[in-house]
């Protein structure tokens, strides 16, 4: 994994697994907290952190549909049924 430098690094937001989109955004709070930056290079920052926490968000949601989706069958075995966000039924 590659780590940004800067605000704004060429790091897709929306390609970021789980795991990488939250170690990042962890980072980007720890600059933010430390402080010392430019306006323009704080408001990078905190463009970023907002943009991985909805990345974040989203694949928790995913996460959680999947486990939500999974289904008894009958004979006690489990069976994972693929839904999107967007299709999904509230309870």
């Amino acid at each position: 994994m590659t780590e940004p430098s800067a605000p704004g690094a060429p790091t897709d937001v929306e390609a970021l697994a789980y795991d990488d989109a939250f170690a990042e955004l962890q980072r980007v709070v720890s600059q933010l907290e430390t402080g010392g930056q430019s306006l323009e290079a704080t408001i990078a920052l905190y463009e970023r952190a907002v943009a991985l926490q909805r990345r974040c968000e989203h694949l928790l949601a995913e996460a959680e549909l999947r486990v939500q989706q999974l289904m008894t069958r009958p004979g006690g075995g489990i069976a994972a049924v693929d839904v999107l966000p967007e299709d999904a039924e509230e309870e």
